[in-house]
């Protein structure tokens, strides 16, 4: 077996699951998830439609790069939403993938030289643990750098030495951020890209969350977007990875892309040619409709902003929490530590929600995500302010 695959740490969910062993919450109550970020809103119509009439192409093997029709539809739509004034290339510089998890994951896999001296993949803490997993299996050693809210969630760039540039082989960005919903600003996506060209390391940033936001007239910034601002036209040691999981409600459709660099796509396509990861004729076809369509998009974000506005309202004036940038995660200090918080949220008001600290590693003695749980709004609304009441009752018997 793999040897690294030992020091693969447990997933949040099965030490969540451990937490609550033993629990006995009130029947009276019906159980509110709001610890998985799993969308919960309708998928379109149009989406299973597309799929349902595209089903001859289970009798085609899918090409690995994908059809050149959905490469044009994701480029045109980064082009219009990321304002690349046409620098982007849907031949060599877009690929459909089977969701962003699986990427994001093969990436480090592909671009990480083994053969280097202690190679690092630096990446926020908190994060999303599949860049802690990828860096391990690749050979590469976590770095982690930690987003406390003394800097708004930021990482502290400026901070990080020359060596550790130096070593560093890839840069992994979470903008909006999980959990925090923390937005990294175009002025420091165009220094960390100085930084990349400067100290040989590519970045990848995980944009997934990037179509919920707040404001209609601000939508969060892109990593290629702040490429084009600062005159690398050719998106040179960039990559994005986006997913219709969140943007367009279909988490099982599995479906996503990357895009940046052209250099880095094709040795990336490479790596997966063999990888055996190509995204089916259906799947395809459905993924073009939802990349061409804005309007349910829209929808969804004045869902969110109506839960938002409405657990906010309930639980900011007993509890240390704001609105996000982005995202649908509300990352809520707690008075005490967070998994007894979490444990005795499930086992006295019968809602479940993530400790912060299981989505964190410590990291110059402390912990990030201690004291702070996340909340994903994903139920439906009702659901979300009855979550919400009960989080008060438990806050007012601490």
């Amino acid at each position: 077996m793999n040897p690294d695959l030992a020091h693969l740490h447990p997933y949040p969910f099965e030490k969540l699951a451990q937490l609550k062993a033993g629990c006995t919450p009130p029947t009276d109550l019906s159980h509110i998830a709001l610890s998985i970020g799993e969308p919960k809103h309708s998928t379109p119509e149009f989406i299973a439609k597309a799929m349902i009439d595209h089903l001859d192409g289970l009798s085609s093997y899918p090409t690995t790069a994908g059809s050149i029709e959905l490469r044009q539809a994701i480029a045109s739509w980064l082009d219009n939403r990321f304002h690349l004034v046409g620098n982007i290339d849907a031949t060599t510089q877009v690929l459909p993938v089977n969701g962003t998890r699986e990427a994001l994951f093969a990436f480090a896999q592909a671009v990480t030289d083994r053969t280097a001296h202690t190679p690092l993949i630096v990446m926020p803490n908190p994060f999303y643990q599949i860049y802690e997993g990828a860096a391990i299996l690749a050979g590469a050693e976590p770095y982690f750098l930690n987003c406390n809210a003394d800097s708004n969630f930021m990482p502290d760039f400026d901070g990080v030495s020359d060596n550790v540039w130096d070593r560093c082989q890839l840069l992994y960005l979470c903008s909006p951020g999980n959990p925090t919903g923390a937005v990294i600003e175009q002025a420091s996506l165009i220094k960390l890209i100085e930084l990349a060209h400067q100290h040989d390391f590519i970045i990848a940033s995980d944009e997934c969350y990037s179509e919920l936001y707040f404001d209609e007239t601000q939508p969060p910034v892109g990593l290629l977007q702040a490429a084009i601002a600062a005159g690398y036209t050719d998106l040179s040691r960039c990559a994005v990875f986006h997913s219709l999981s969140k943007r367009s409600n279909a988490p099982g459709l599995r479906s996503g892309f990357v895009a940046g660099d052209a250099k880095i796509m094709k040795e990336f396509l490479r790596y997966r040619t063999y990888h055996g990861c190509a995204m089916s004729p259906f799947t395809q076809a459905a993924s073009l409709m939802a990349w061409q369509d804005e309007q349910h998009v829209i929808t969804n974000r004045q869902l969110y902003r109506k839960k938002f506005d409405a657990v906010l309202a309930i639980l900011s004036p007993v509890m240390n929490v704001t609105l996000p940038a982005a995202g649908f995660y509300l990352w809520a200090e707690t008075t005490i530590s967070d998994t007894d918080f979490a444990r005795r949220l499930f086992d006295e008001q019968n809602v479940t929600v993530l400790p912060g600290s299981f989505l964190a590693r410590d990291n110059n003695n402390i912990n990030p995500g201690s004291h702070r749980i996340r909340m994903a709004l994903v139920a439906p609304i009702v659901e979300c302010i009855d979550a919400a009441h009960r989080i008060v009752k438990l806050i007012n018997t601490l």
